[in-house]
């Protein structure tokens, strides 16, 4: 999808940081835009600043780990616009530093209330609805540099809900049919109200990241990346990996003989039985 005038963009989290900006990047090429967040005071005053800019947006409080309430935020935006064209599902949390030997559990289940189960409902919900309406649409997650390693240390619980996020949406884009999109958003270190006031000038401005993502959201990638030097990390992990194969599980003459992947249709063979 390259021209988003007049197309609804439903984003998540949208009155602050990357939701923000990523409204902004759509509203300048014409979408309307319907954000969602718990905050309302936040929601006002997004909606006012996107009105000074000329861009069309409303806004409904969402808490996305609660089903019924991503349920109106769905039926807000059809009813208002009467289609959705593009879902992000930007609402994120974080918990601060925390190992997994002394972290609480309420804490951790905070975190996935919001970063997991909170995109799957916006992925279900919209994504169910966008199969009916049958038109091109399509649902970007909000991954992270932490989907793909460890950015920071004992931070595990962010780490783990980031990786799901990433899971989700490879298995997300299987699914859906040819004419919905599913991308990740893969964002690195960026300014947001997650980061500390203290050390926002050292992160990447959100408008700019916005800039980014749109210019690959425009070229239809579903890895949607940033911070260049992320390259370094994932390049290590997977020499880590691949020297691990080469070493204990080799390449060999059949080895598919044991790949799930490649023996489905002998699988739904075999249960016919």
């Amino acid at each position: 999808m390259q021209d988003f005038k007049d197309k609804t963009v439903v984003i998540t989290g949208g009155a602050t940081g990357i939701g923000f900006a990523l409204a902004k990047v759509f509203g300048a090429d014409g979408a309307k835009i319907v954000i969602g967040e718990p905050r309302e005071a936040r929601l006002q005053e997004a909606v006012a600043a996107l009105g000074d800019l000329g861009i069309e947006a409303s806004y409904i409080v969402c808490d996305v780990t609660d089903p019924a309430s991503v349920e109106a935020l769905a039926d807000f935006a059809w009813d208002t616009h009467g289609h959705v064209d593009v879902l992000i599902n930007n609402a994120g949390i974080s918990i601060g530093p925390g190992r997994v030997t002394n972290l609480p559990l309420e804490k951790l289940h905070a975190l996935f209330d919001v970063n997991f189960f909170g995109v799957w409902h916006g992925a279900a919900i919209f994504g169910k609805r966008m199969v009916a309406q049958g038109t091109p649409a399509a649902i970007y997650n909000l991954g992270s540099e932490n989907s793909f390693f460890s950015a920071v240390p004992n931070n595990t619980a962010y780490l783990a809900s980031k990786h799901a996020v990433h899971g989700l949406t490879v298995g997300l884009r299987e699914e859906m049919p040819d004419f919905i999109t599913v991308g990740l958003i893969c964002p690195g270190w960026v300014g947001t109200e997650l980061v500390d006031a203290r050390l926002r000038h050292m992160t990447m401005d959100p408008d700019r990241f916005a800039a980014i993502v749109m210019e690959q959201v425009r070229a239809g990638e579903f890895y949607i990346v940033s911070h260049a030097y992320n390259m370094v990390h994932i390049d290590a992990r997977y020499a880590e990996l691949a020297k691990a194969y080469a070493t204990y599980a080799p390449r060999y003459d059949g080895d598919e003989e044991y790949d799930v992947r490649l023996q489905i249709p002998n699988i739904i063979e075999a249960l016919k039985d």
